[in-house]
């Protein structure tokens, strides 16, 4: 098993500006994709809490840009743990450029995000622990964490 949970992407023509690279906040919506898909296979109990009342408020994400990319090229979005505190996670993701021929691959860029766990309606919404079945899917990355 590796220290990261894999998202792979192929860049598409939407994803583009007008030069032909990818726009940049699209790096941003793959970090939330990333994660997302990371729920979906990992703590599918989370997705249904998220219907009732969890919150995961993102509090601070950036990017750092080392290539471009175009539009079909295929790409892993790498998501590690940085932090796991009570209230809030601390992850990093890396865009990796996949070789066409399989040979190879180029890191493209780093990001990190930071996400508080929120209970509550709306106008009162409170921080809250992360729930359990989040911690246990994150089990596995923990050492990165510690490192």
């Amino acid at each position: 098993m590796s220290d990261y949970f894999e998202y792979p992407h192929v860049v598409g023509f939407e994803e583009t500006n007008i030069v032909g690279n990818v726009y940049y906040v699209n790096y941003l919506r793959w970090q939330g994709r990333c994660r997302e898909m990371f729920l979906k296979r990992n703590a599918p109990e989370v997705l249904a809490d998220l219907q009732d009342d969890l919150k995961l408020f993102t509090l601070k994400v950036d990017c750092e840009f080392f290539a471009e990319i175009t539009a079909f090229d295929e790409l892993s979005i790498r998501m590690r743990l940085v932090d796991l505190a009570q209230t809030q996670i601390e992850f990093s993701f890396d865009y990796v450029r996949l070789d066409p021929d399989g040979d190879g691959e180029t890191l493209i860029a780093r990001g990190r995000q930071r996400v508080a766990c929120m209970r509550g309606p709306n106008t009162r919404t409170v921080p809250t622990r992360v729930p359990e079945p989040l911690i246990r899917a994150l089990e596995p990355y923990r050492a990165l964490a510690r490192a």
